[in-house]
């Protein structure tokens, strides 16, 4: 399987771009130096700020471009890596997360936190209306990573107007009027979803019933499929985020993770709206170790790395 279907995982779409084939030199997009991505229809766009939509970043924390590491020698020997159909990117975000650092509004800040729209033919289609959408990107974890007790990855957010930002940190009101869906790493790797949805009956029992482990909390948002995946380090790793929103007045929106081309948490039965000005707006761009106490703080410098972000819309 192609790369290009790593990022993508659906036949049809209305509108697409990547920064796939930017990432693959410093003098910007070449599609003849692109030859795994075979997919008609997909813009490609720089993995600049102003070219896909950031906006509202954290004070304090930074999201540099830079040449990432090479893959390491555990990253290699993996079975599902080939550097043929898999060329590491040359360019990336990276997330710094200092010693002692919980999360970019703490004593010590650490990762970064910023909301992507996309480019504005994407933009534009979904705050026209679009009711479902896939986003996804690659990433890697530096060798030698620390996993403490968890941390926080980059996911798809969405809501009514203003109301969709913050939906995060515990959050208690107009839960009905935003979402948002990020994975989370736990202890030795394990992965899961860490969903704030709204606060519905039914929406509790679909979350609860996701294997191999789902749980609640009353102040916090519901860990979702814990250890469905396990996240490695030392090689790129692609996630994807497909959402569906419900129609208003039913339960039929749906949520799903592919790790690496494989569906490994998918939802359906769903509530993500009571209104139809609610919208999926983009990703929230956010990685941090926590939690918010001092015990999830990442005990060195450590470093991650994110590239070849890209978006499609299915309807």
């Amino acid at each position: 399987m192609s790369l290009s279907h790593h990022l993508f995982l659906v036949s049809s779409f209305s509108t697409a771009f990547t920064t796939y084939c930017f990432n693959l030199g410093p003098r910007g997009i070449d599609p003849a130096a692109c030859p795994t991505l075979h997919v008609p229809g997909v813009d490609s766009v720089a993995l600049r700020d102003a070219d896909v939509g950031v906006h509202y970043a954290t004070p304090g924390t930074s999201h540099r471009l830079v040449v990432p590491p090479p893959i390491s020698s555990r990253g290699l020997s993996s079975p599902d890596l080939s550097e043929v159909d898999w060329p590491a990117p040359s360019l990336a975000w990276e997330a710094f997360y200092p010693n002692g650092s919980i999360n970019p509004a703490a004593a010590i800040p650490g990762g970064f936190g910023f909301y992507v729209a996309g480019p504005a033919a994407f933009s534009e289609k979904l705050a026209a209306g679009a009711t479902h959408a896939v986003l996804s990107y690659r990433m890697m974890l530096q060798e030698g990573w620390e996993w403490v007790k968890g941390g926080k990855l980059p996911g798809i957010y969405g809501g009514e107007g203003d109301s969709s930002y913050a939906c995060t940190g515990g959050r208690q009101e107009a839960r009905s009027k935003c979402f948002n869906v990020r994975p989370m790493w736990r202890p030795k790797g394990q992965g899961e979803l860490y969903t704030y949805l709204p606060l519905t009956d039914r929406n509790q029992q679909q979350l609860s019933a996701v294997p191999p482990y789902s749980t609640g909390n009353a102040q916090y948002g519901f860990s979702v499929g814990r250890n469905a995946f396990n996240f490695d380090v030392g090689r790129w790793i692609t996630l994807a985020f497909r959402v569906k929103l419900n129609d208003v007045g039913s339960e039929n929106g749906e949520l799903e993770l592919w790790v690496d081309g494989e569906s490994v948490i998918s939802v359906s039965g769903l509530t993500l709206r009571d209104s139809d000005k609610s919208r999926i707006k983009g990703a929230h761009f956010q990685t941090f170790f926590g939690g918010h106490e001092v015990d999830w703080a990442s005990p060195k410098d450590q470093r991650a790395w994110f590239a070849d972000l890209s978006g499609a819309i299915i309807e």
